[in-house]
C-alpha cells in the first residue's frame, strides 16, 4: 500500500490496522454491510485515500439494535456489577497498550496536530477508568414510606438505579474516540448495551475500539458499531422502536432531527450541539496569559470544536493590543500534517468543511467586517485555512450568530465596566455551552459569570474539561450533561419501591 505520508512514517501496527478491512461490528462479529456498500476516508491533509470502510443502513441498524437488546435482556443483564467494572478495566488497559494507534489513526483520519490526538487518547484511557470505578458506586437510597400504606403496618420504601436499556450513540467526527468513549463508558458502566454510529469521515479509531472491546472479552451484542452515514444509518437509528435512548453529539440542526426521530416512542434524548462561546478580555487582563489563551480557545483543534470561543469581547483599553498579540499568534501557527511534529494547526476534515469555512469568512468580509488575519486557503494540497481574524463585528452578522466550526475569530470593542452590561453582550446568542472571562480581578470574574448563560465557564482560562467534570449546554446547545456523574446518570433510570412487610 503507498501511503499519503511515507515523510512521517507510522507505527507498523498503524499500518497493518489500514492493510485489513474495515467492516461492521454487530453481535460480536465483523460482517459486510447487507447492501454491500462502500466508502473511503481520505487523509485531511493531503487529500488521498486511506481506506475503505463498508457502510450500513437501516437494515444493518434492525441487526445491530436486534442484537443490543438480546444481549441486554440476556447475559449482560445477568452479570455481576464487578464483572462488568471488570470488563471496563480491561478495555481501559487495551486502549493504554494500543494508544499510538489510536492516536494515529485519529490523526489522519481527521486531521488534528498529534500531540492533541495523543491527548484524546490518554482522556479516553481515563474516561473509561473513571466509569469503571463507578460501577459499584450505583446507589439507591431509602425514604419514608407513603402514610396511606405505612398507617398501621410496617413498610419500607427504596429506590434503585436500573439501566436505560438499549441506547444508540451518534459520534461526530472532530474528536472521534474521545467523544465515543466519553458516552460509551457511562453507558457500559450503568449497564446498558449500545449501537454506535461513527462519522463518515473518521470511522477509524472507533473501529480499532472495535477490535479492543471484542478482545476485552465483553459478551456478543453488548457493543454493536454500525458506520455509516446521516441520513442512511443515523436516522433510523435515532427513529428505531426498540433504542430506549439517543446520545447526539453534532450541530443543532441535526439535533433537531434527531428529537423528531426520537418522537415515535418518546426514548429519552441527550444532546451536545453547538456553540458560539463568549470571550470577556477586562481592561485589567494579564495580556501575557491571555493574548494564547483567547487564541487557543479559537483555534484549538482548528476551531473544529463545539467549546471553541469564537466571540471575543475586547475593553477598549486593551483592545488594540490584544488585536496586536492575536494577529501575530495567528501567523506564527505552524500549519501541516498531524504526523509532523512542528505542525500546530492541521487541515480542516474534509473540502465540504472546508468550503462551509471560506463561505463564512466571505460573508462576513461581505458584511463590513475587518479582516485582520488569514482568511485564506493555503496553496498547498489539503484542507487547509488559515488561522483568520475579524475586528468590528456586530451582533446582527453571521460571523457573530452562526456555528462556523473553523478556525474563525469575531472580536467586538466594549468601553463600558457594568457587569450586567457586558454580560449582555456575551449572552447575545441562541447558544451557550462555553466560555471564559479573562482578568485579575476575582470579584469582577464570578459576578461576570454568574450572569454568563453557559453550562461551562472559565476563568482565565478556557475549555477546562475533564472526565470529572459535568459538561452540557443551555439553550440551543443541547440537552443534559456528559462527562462526571452526571454523565452516568443519563444512562440510568430511578426505580421507586414500596413494600408493606
Amino acid at each position: 500500500m503507498t501511503l499519503p505520508f511515507d515523510g512521517h512514517p507510522l507505527s507498523q501496527a498503524t499500518r497493518d490496522f489500514l492493510a485489513r478491512p474495515h467492516r461492521l461490528l454487530i453481535d460480536g462479529a465483523w460482517m459486510d454491510a447487507q447492501a454491500g456498500a462502500t466508502h473511503v476516508t481520505h487523509d485531511p491533509a493531503t487529500e488521498l485515500p486511506l481506506a475503505t470502510f463498508q457502510v450500513g443502513d437501516a437494515a444493518d441498524i434492525d441487526l445491530a439494535v436486534a442484537a443490543a437488546r438480546r444481549a441486554f435482556d440476556g447475559p449482560w443483564s445477568r452479570m455481576l456489577a464487578g464483572d462488568r467494572a471488570a470488563l471496563l478495566f480491561r478495555l481501559a488497559r487495551l486502549i493504554e497498550a494500543n494508544a499510538e494507534l489510536i492516536t494515529e489513526l485519529d490523526v489522519i483520519d481527521n486531521g488534528m496536530p498529534r500531540g492533541i490526538s495523543a491527548l484524546t487518547a490518554s482522556n479516553s484511557v481515563e474516561m473509561v477508568d473513571y466509569y469503571a470505578g463507578a460501577v459499584l458506586r450505583i446507589e439507591g437510597t431509602t425514604t419514608a414510606p407513603p402514610r396511606h400504606v405505612a398507617d398501621g403496618a410496617e413498610a419500607l420504601t427504596y429506590t434503585v438505579r436500573e439501566s436505560v436499556g438499549v441506547v444508540g450513540l451518534i459520534v461526530p467526527w472532530n474528536v472521534p474516540i474521545s467523544t465515543a468513549i466519553l458516552k460509551l463508558a457511562p453507558a457500559l458502566a450503568a449497564g446498558c448495551t449500545v449501537v454506535i454510529k461513527p462519522s463518515e469521515y473518521t470511522p477509524l479509531s472507533l473501529l480499532a475500539l472495535g477490535e479492543m472491546i471484542l478482545e476485552a472479552g465483553f459478551p456478543a451484542g453488548v457493543v454493536n458499531i454500525v458506520n455509516g452515514f446521516g441520513l442512511a444509518a443515523g436516522a433510523p437509528l435515532a427513529a428505531h422502536m426498540d433504542v430506549d435512548k439517543i446520545s447526539f453529539t453534532g450541530s443543532t440542526a441535526t439535533g433537531r432531527s434527531i428529537v423528531l426521530a426520537a418522537l415515535g416512542n418518546l426514548k429519552k434524548v441527550s444532546l451536545e450541539l453547538g456553540g458560539k462561546s463568549p470571550v470577556v478580555v477586562m481592561p485589567d487582563a494579564d495580556l501575557a496569559s491571555a493574548i494564547p489563551g483567547v487564541a487557543m480557545a479559537t483555534f484549538f483543534l482548528q476551531g473544529q470544536n463545539c467549546m471553541a470561543g469564537t466571540r471575543i469581547f475586547a475593553h477598549a483599553d486593551i483592545h488594540d493590543r490584544l488585536v496586536e498579540g492575536l494577529v501575530a499568534f495567528a501567523k506564527g501557527m505552524t500549519m501541516g500534517h498531524g504526523l509532523d511534529p512542528a505542525t500546530f494547526q492541521g487541515p480542516l476534515v474534509s473540502e465540504a468543511q472546508m468550503r462551509k469555512v471560506l463561505g463564512a469568512i466571505d460573508a462576513a468580509k461581505a458584511a463590513g467586517a475587518t479582516l485582520v488575519a488569514g482568511g485564506t486557503r493555503l496553496d498547498r494540497p489539503g484542507w487547509f485555512v488559515s488561522p483568520t481574524i475579524f475586528t468590528g463585528s456586530r451582533a446582527d452578522m453571521a460571523l457573530e450568530r452562526e456555528e462556523i466550526f473553523g478556525p474563525v475569530m469575531a472580536i467586538r470593542k466594549f468601553d463600558t465596566l457594568d457587569i450586567d452590561a457586558i454580560a449582555a453582550l456575551a449572552n447575545e446568542t441562541v447558544y451557550g455551552l462555553s466560555g471564559s472571562v479573562w482578568t485579575r480581578d476575582l470579584s469582577t470574574a464570578h459576578r461576570l459569570v454568574s450572569r454568563i448563560r453557559s453550562g461551562h465557564v472559565s476563568i482565565n482560562c478556557h475549555g477546562a474539561v475533564g472526565t470529572n467534570i459535568p459538561f452540557g449546554g443551555y439553550g440551543q446547545s443541547g440537552w443534559g450533561r456528559e462527562f462526571g456523574k452526571e454523565g452516568l446518570d443519563g444512562y440510568l433510570e430511578t426505580k421507586a419501591v414500596t413494600a408493606r412487610l
